[in-house]
């Protein structure tokens, strides 16, 4: 499924019937970057998450360089009526951007919209078994002995 695929499931997914609404929305917060083609990792990752949990409703958000901000994405999901929201930062570490500007702007949406509630995760690359996959892929690439 292409960038565009997953986005037009996605708006099908915001615009279901009212009483089909998902109610519970997964963010993959990424930096973002000026290269489009920068994105077709946390597009083949968010891909594999919907297709493991077909009901949830997955979506990318960025910091900055590329849409949607977090910030836009949060009023869309409000005004599909989510009110469950999971981020998860798609950062290998925990530096500035997930330390500060990720709260500040996750205080801004709470603020804004107090009724939705809003978890943050650590970066994905501080999970143990985060780190053990990309250990065994470092230590795949060596020639074999």
């Amino acid at each position: 499924m292409s960038q565009s695929e997953s986005q037009l499931v996605s708006q099908q997914a915001l615009h279901q019937a009212p009483h089909q609404a998902p109610h519970q929305a997964l963010v993959l917060f990424a930096h973002g970057a000026r290269d489009p083609n920068w994105a077709a990792p946390f597009v083949s990752l968010q891909q594999l998450i919907q297709q493991q949990r077909p009901q949830l409703l997955v979506r990318l958000a960025f910091l900055e360089l590329m849409q949607p901000d977090l910030p836009q994405l949060l009023q869309q999901l409000v005004a599909a009526g989510v009110s469950e929201v999971s981020v998860v930062p798609v950062f290998l570490g925990q530096g500035g951007h997930v330390r500060r500007d990720l709260p500040a702007l996750i205080t801004q949406a709470q603020q804004q919209y107090p009724q939705l509630a809003i978890t943050v995760a650590q970066a994905v690359g501080e999970q143990p078994d985060v780190q053990n996959a990309i250990a065994d892929y470092c230590i795949s690439t060596l020639p074999p002995r």
